[in-house]
């Protein structure tokens, strides 16, 4: 169940609903699966259906992933995914209309065998209505030691283009042909798989990221104090500063138990320049059963704001930079989930080796520390709103087949 287990990780954390670039980051975790340096993926095509309802957000979709071997060096992969979003979640309904659009993302991937190292390479585009995004990246993995040890360096080069939808005199939506924007992303990794003992594997990841340009929103706003206008707040677009640099190291041990069954605890580190520091914790328990595939895990993800985050500043143009983006708050989240896999032939096909259909589900709860409810602000007063509290639902029903 390697794809479900990737497309947990590319799926959006710890907000509802991340920047069009961090999900095709993300969504790397798919399609550069984790290579072992003298062994090239398998020969196989998933086709999936993604599903996230929560915080009056959906977002739902396809994904096809084909990976075919060109010999016995070279393994190609394409894949394709869409998102078809419908938002009239809180940041909207305080500043804007509820919307719906589609992201599209394509995907090319190529890994070439040269004795016991792989050199992967690929391409993502990324386009939604005012949002594109290109991504290029390419890694080495490389076995030593006698095959226990495997390290992989990779490095990625990304470029986005923001625009912002508004409103013609005609009611239509189009871009707003005053505001155009850039930014760039670059990313180095580092990864290590160790076989401790026959039953033991550890797993290090690091990752650095450097983001520069336009790194806000445009559609949320802050809010700033107001006594005796509206709702005694009024909005402003937010300023954020135009560099950014990431850095988190995740450590995981997977035990294979004596009844074939596995499970895995993993750690995760990250913080920023931005005084972001957080905490995730997962455990997850794998139990196969005759033609079954059982899934099950746990996590908890904390974090504090960012150096500049605020729900209700006190005056207007109070700082240099000014956020209150949900993702820059301080919060902690609770997913629970599972999933189940059966493994199957299909009559009359004999190029196909084996197959599986898969289903799997997670709850999601997100509580915030320091972003409240300002929809409320008319009942409690600015700044005395209810903290607000988000639920979700994740699904993916998904097949598989090798051939």
């Amino acid at each position: 169940m390697q794809l479900s287990a990737l497309a947990r990780a590319a799926r959006p954390r710890p907000g509802p609903i991340l920047s069009p670039f961090t999900r095709t980051l993300l969504a790397l975790a798919i399609i550069t699966a984790p290579a072992l340096g003298g062994v090239l993926p398998e020969d196989r095509a998933d086709v999936m259906w993604h599903y996230y309802n929560g915080g009056d957000i959906t977002v739902e979709g396809p994904e096809v992933l084909v990976r075919k071997k060109v010999g016995d060096s070279l393994s190609l992969s394409a894949g394709y995914y869409e998102d078809m979003i419908s938002s009239a979640s809180i940041d909207v309904k305080l500043s804007a209309s509820p919307y719906h659009e589609t992201r599209r993302q394509e995907n090319f991937g190529i890994d070439f065998l040269h004795g016991k190292t792989t050199y992967s390479a690929g391409y993502i585009h990324s386009h939604e209505p005012d949002y594109i995004s290109d991504t290029m990246f390419f890694s080495v993995s490389q076995d030593m030691f006698g095959d226990l040890t495997t390290v992989t360096m990779g490095y990625l080069r990304g470029w986005d283009q923001i625009f912002r939808d508004i409103k013609d005199p005609q009611g239509e939506i189009i871009n707003d042909p005053t505001f155009h924007e850039r930014a760039d992303h670059r990313g180095y990794s580092l990864g290590i798989s160790q076989i401790l003992t026959r039953n033991l594997i550890a797993n290090f990841n690091y990752q650095l990221l450097t983001d520069q340009g336009y790194l806000a929103n445009p559609y949320r706003k802050i809010r700033y104090l107001s006594p005796g206008v509206g709702e005694g707040f009024t909005l402003a677009d937010q300023v954020y500063p135009n560099t950014r640099t990431s850095n988190a190291a995740s450590l995981q041990l997977k035990y294979y138990l004596p009844y074939r069954a596995s499970i895995a605890g993993t750690y995760r580190y990250f913080h920023d320049t931005w005084a972001i520091v957080a905490n995730d914790f997962r455990i997850d328990y794998t139990q196969p059963w005759h033609q079954w595939l059982f899934d099950g895990m746990v996590r908890w993800y904390g974090q504090t704001h960012a150096s500049f985050y605020s729900d209700l500043y006190p005056y207007a143009n109070y700082a240099n930079y000014m956020a209150r983006d949900r993702e820059l708050a301080a919060f902690h989240s609770y997913t629970v989930g599972a999933g189940v896999a059966y493994l199957f032939h299909v009559p009359g096909a004999p190029w196909i080796d084996r197959s599986t259909f898969n289903v799997n589900f997670e709850h999601l709860l997100i509580k915030y520390s320091d972003y409240r409810n300002a929809l409320l602000a008319s009942e409690y007063g600015a700044g005395n709103e209810p903290l607000y509290v988000l639920n979700a639902n994740v699904a993916q029903v998904f097949i598989s087949i090798w051939y």
